[in-house]
């Protein structure tokens, strides 16, 4: 059985790296706040045992990554936050434009590039998170990257 320490450690030291990501992912603050919520749920119910810290954070993500993807198929009929809104949680006015380019690209770029760029995982570690090879990891950073130049040099340039 999990320690009631031990979730309370996770959530101190995931937390807000798993908000940013379902934030990023789902663009709605309430779905971001139940996904992370469901995940540590599921860490605390399920007690998984972890050979060390990387590999709690890699399952957290993942966990995390598959509930914001839940999340997204339940919303397709659904409103979400505007735009206007979203914007107000962006830090620099100028890192909007690459923030809202990154957001419309497919969540097989897009995810990969916020482990590389935002959470500082090495292209290895993104293959393992993701349940892809390493070279479909490097392919997707580079492509990921590819298209983001273009969307962000079409729409803000």
């Amino acid at each position: 059985m999990l320690k009631c320490g031990c979730a309370r450690e996770a959530v101190e030291r995931y937390g807000d790296m798993l908000y940013r990501i379902c934030l990023l992912t789902l663009r709605n603050t309430a779905d971001a706040e139940d996904a992370v919520q469901e995940t540590f749920i599921k860490y605390v119910q399920k007690s998984p045992e972890f050979s060390d810290g990387d590999h709690e954070k890699a399952w957290l993500i993942t966990v995390a990554t598959n509930k914001c993807r839940d999340i997204l198929r339940y919303r397709t009929s659904h409103r979400t936050e505007s735009d206007e809104l979203l914007s107000g949680y962006s830090i620099e006015k100028e890192e909007s434009g690459i923030l809202d380019a990154l957001m419309e690209l497919p969540d097989k770029y897009r995810m990969p590039l916020i482990l590389y760029y935002i959470d500082e995982y090495k292209v290895d570690e993104i293959a393992d998170i993701i349940g892809i090879s390493l070279s479909a990891a490097k392919m997707r950073l580079s492509r990921g990257r590819k298209l983001l130049k273009e969307k962000y040099r079409k729409e803000y340039m």
